[in-house]
């Protein structure tokens, strides 16, 4: 039980804090996070929820960071083959409703980083959205192979 517990406390020590939600007009960012990269790598991936608590539509329109350039891409599948795609006309966010990003959908590319996304450190960057406005939202960075947050805290439930 000891071990259980040493284990526990050893996992949450380790893990990055959860990112702040951040609300700009109606608009509320949740549970954003970042993947590690391998060093050498040029691209990375982001994730965040946005929810639209507001009765208008509202759409995020650009997002940047001073370690990369950003796009924001979709995967989908189409005639049974996965493709990615940049979306550069925004992501429309409905009203009353929530559009996660999350890797195999809508996600952040983090294009020509200046330097490897490390585990614990927390990236920056700026969402723009067409009515709410500016957001400056902070992705805390999980392991090479994270699914998202407390996606690690789900498998030691088995413990």
């Amino acid at each position: 039980m000891k071990t259980l517990i040493a284990s526990l406390a050893l996992a949450l020590s380790l893990a990055p804090a959860a990112a702040a939600s951040v609300k700009i007009g109606d608009i509320v960012i949740d549970n954003a996070w970042a993947r590690a990269t391998p060093k050498g790598a040029e691209v990375g991936g982001g994730y965040l929820t946005i929810r639209n608590d507001g009765a208008t539509p509202d759409r995020l329109t650009g997002v940047s960071a001073d370690f990369a350039q950003v796009q924001v891409h979709e995967m989908k599948t189409a005639n049974g083959v996965m493709e990615m795609r940049e979306v550069t006309d925004g992501v429309q966010i409905p009203a009353h409703a929530s559009v996660k990003l999350a890797p195999s959908g809508y996600h952040l590319m983090f294009v020509g980083l200046k330097k490897p996304l490390v585990k614990g450190e927390i990236a920056k960057a700026t969402l723009n959205f067409e009515h709410a406005g500016h957001a400056e939202v902070d992705f805390p960075v999980l392991g090479l192979g994270a699914v998202g947050p407390g996606a690690a805290m789900g498998a030691m439930k088995g413990m």
